[in-house]
């Protein structure tokens, strides 16, 4: 007799529908696993015969073989083990239902019969909806994280034995419900505010004009000048995420497994730091069964690079095409794949290997072939990709003590939200593109025309500064979102001559 039951395994960010297909036939004692299963889906036979015999069922004696369809694509994880044991019992003519047919089933099984947290449940959630089923049974932690998803129900179970008694019909449990409401509300809290920041106007104006355009930006300053206290500071300005944006960054971070079960979604957008010892593959993503790196899981967020020339240079030239599309595409022999990887990057470095070059109280002691060395660690095409350079010089002992407070948070935020609303007009029906960032050449040439005396000023500073054509362009895209903070439909030479002094760094310290 054959039992089936449906599952899903996740690809990429996406989940597929996976056909568990279990026939209990004469033969020698055996349990085979076919259908292409990687190695933790090979072991979960093991699994699975202790948790059926210590949940009270019987296991067979038998030749049991599980087939795992379709056979062409390979499934990893541990989520397959419920479906696996149920449809096993419905072979053996335990379950005979058809709630088989109607939910999808996934966990993990402990040796004790329990089920057991898995991976990227808001996927398998959206895929037995998009299958049109009427719901999913999971483990209970994930059931949070799954209910997010509208139109499947969502059955949260905590053993073998009770994912057994309500597929049978032998007992009923209500789908769990969340408010994703409070989620968002408790997002917008933050125990951090950019008006603990003393002085460092400047840098303030340019994280200002960052967040509002999502534009990339790069923090140049001695040691204790500030440089890591504003980069955490900006999220708090950052518009709130929106539904799908939570949707797709939930997604992501429960794939790779770093989601708290106890958050049904991510409300805040996401800040990552790696340390500058990271790998490329860490930082991009990939492995054998490819999964998101750093980069990825700072979509819709922050991905702070502290000590920026400090990072191996493989792994720091690896966000250059990610910078300029948005995804990153990860080649491997089991998958070719492609992960969201759209971040605000904002890095922070020293002028110099000790970090007191041009320091007013300090003694620069680094030779100019040393300084050379260092700033060069940064190649200049992923420079080019960083719109705003910012000198953060150290601060003033009387300015700690006596300077008056700071703007708040919440205040410069507002103004960044009001900047994001007009891009979102102006860019409606255009694929690919919110914010001023995101401006293709197409866009830069419709949404950034300069009236003659403007475009003259912008081409007379390229041709002294000796920018590149990417630079022209970065320039505009920086000079439309000054505009929009303004208010202002046309960029004017103000805006032109603001935007040009953040690209003025990487000519004054990189030549």
């Amino acid at each position: 007799m054959i039992g089936k039951a449906i599952s899903f395994s996740v690809l990429g960010i996406d989940a597929f529908k996976v056909g568990v297909e279990v026939d209990i036939g004469k033969g020698q004692t055996a349990v085979n696993v076919v259908g292409l299963p990687e190695g933790a889906v090979k072991e979960s036979r093991e699994r699975v015969r202790a948790a059926v015999i210590n949940s009270g069922f019987w296991f067979p004696s038998t030749r049991v073989t599980i087939n795992l369809a379709p056979a062409d694509i390979r499934k990893e994880g541990v989520a397959l083990e419920l479906p696996i044991a149920l449809a096993l019992l419905a072979a053996m003519g335990d379950i005979k239902t058809d709630r088989l047919e109607k939910f999808a089933l996934a966990g993990e099984l402990g040796l004790d019969g329990a089920v057991r947290p898995i991976r990227g449940s808001l996927s398998l959630a959206f895929g037995a909806r998009e299958a049109g089923l009427e719901g999913l049974v999971v483990p209970a932690p994930n059931a949070d994280e799954a209910a997010i998803v509208e139109g499947v129900s969502v059955i949260p179970v905590g053993s073998l034995k009770e994912a057994r008694d309500f597929i049978a019909g032998a007992r009923e449990i209500a789908p769990h419900v969340v408010d994703a409401n409070h989620a968002f509300e408790e997002g917008s809290k933050f125990s951090i505010d950019l008006q603990e920041v003393k002085g460092q106007g400047n840098a303030k104006r340019a994280l200002e004009i960052a967040a509002a355009g999502n534009h990339n930006v790069l923090f140049i300053g001695p040691p204790g000048s500030g440089k890591t206290m504003l980069a955490k500071r900006l999220p708090t300005i950052l518009p709130p995420l929106s539904f799908n944006e939570a949707i797709e960054t939930t997604k992501i971070h429960s794939i790779a497994g770093m989601k708290n079960h106890e958050e049904p979604l991510l409300a805040v957008r996401p800040v990552r730091s790696p340390h500058h010892t990271v790998s490329p593959v860490a930082l991009t993503g990939g492995g054998t069964i490819p999964r998101p790196g750093e980069i990825s899981l700072a979509h819709h967020g922050v991905l702070f690079l502290d000590e920026m020339p400090e990072f191996p240079r493989q792994a720091l030239e690896t966000l250059r095409q990610p910078l300029e599309d948005g995804i990153v595409s990860i080649s491997r022999a089991a998958a070719s794949l492609q992960f969201p990887a759209r971040f605000l990057l904002c890095a922070a470095m020293n002028p110099c290997p000790c970090g007191y070059m041009n320091a007013p109280q300090h003694e620069c002691h680094c030779s100019p072939p040393a300084i050379q060395k260092y700033l060069s660690r940064i190649s200049g095409p992923l420079l080019d990709r960083i719109d705003l350079h910012v000198d953060v010089p150290a601060v003033r002992v009387r300015d700690l003590s006596k300077a008056p407070p700071g703007e708040p948070s919440a205040s410069v935020r507002e103004r960044v939200c009001r900047a994001r609303e007009i891009q979102a007009r102006r860019f409606a029906g255009i694929r690919g593109v919110y914010c001023n960032s995101h401006m293709g050449s197409r866009e830069v040439k419709r949404f950034c025309a300069l009236r003659p005396e403007a475009l003259e000023a912008l081409e007379n500073a390229i041709e002294s500064l000796g920018l590149s054509a990417r630079a022209y362009d970065r320039i505009l895209k920086v000079g439309r979102t000054i505009a929009d903070l303004a208010g202002s439909e046309q960029i004017e030479i103000d805006h032109l001559s603001e935007a040009i002094q953040y690209r003025t760094l990487d000519r004054k310290l990189w030549l």
